[in-house]
């Protein structure tokens, strides 16, 4: 099992890919829909990582596949130019998915 990453520049591509995760560079509605899919369906990839810009572009379709897909799981992940807090972030993640709230 492998993750995959779709992001929108080259820099948390190239930083991922140090880390043995393969992935691609999209800027467009239309490339990133074609991305994910494409991903969602190659067999072996367990996760696939998306980053914050390209979640928010296709913000409906990223919000259905993390929440009635088991795998490959779909995590959000911010990039350089990321601007989320990373506490607010997690404190979220775990209310929407165990319904925790801290």
């Amino acid at each position: 099992m492998r993750c995959f990453l779709i992001s929108d520049n080259t820099d948390t591509l190239m930083g991922m890919r140090l880390a043995g995760v393969e992935g691609v560079v999209v800027h467009e509605r239309a490339e990133t829909l074609s991305a994910l899919s494409n991903a969602m369906h190659t067999e072996g990839i367990a996760v696939v990582l998306i980053t914050e810009k390209l979640a928010a572009l296709c913000g409906a379709e990223v919000q259905e596949l993390k929440e009635h897909t088991a795998l490959p799981l779909v995590v959000i992940i911010p990039d350089r130019h990321g601007n989320s807090d990373m506490t607010a972030a997690i404190s979220r993640y775990l209310a929407e998915t165990v319904g925790i709230h801290i």
